[in-house]
């Protein structure tokens, strides 16, 4: 009995540092609180697109890596571009914007 309260201890420390070592960040990867706020980020910027009536929010696509928000897809012109890329940049916690966005 003992011994199987040893290993039942073992097994629960074990996981709890494999769960907290889970959610730590790397250079490649997000902690958990930094993916809760970029996918809020990237949220609020699909919306702030979606409320603007000259863009057409389901050509152009959004992703953030830590509050770097990358936009790409298409716009109708250089203008519409620039106005995405200003919505994006007005949101807060976003560091840096990187517009792709191609004019056809």
């Amino acid at each position: 009995m003992n011994k199987m309260l040893r290993i039942t201890k073992l097994l629960v420390c074990l996981s709890l540092i494999t769960a907290f070592l889970g959610c730590n960040a790397t250079q490649k990867k997000e902690s958990t609180g930094e993916y809760i706020d970029d996918s809020a980020i990237t949220t609020k910027i699909k919306t702030g697109i979606f409320d603007d009536l000259r863009l057409k929010s389901l050509q152009i696509e959004v992703q953030t890596f830590k509050g770097v928000v990358q936009l790409s897809g298409f716009v109708d012109s250089p203008q519409n571009a620039k106005i995405a890329g200003e919505i994006a940049g007005l949101v807060a916690g976003v560091k840096e914007v990187k517009n792709d966005l191609v004019a056809k």
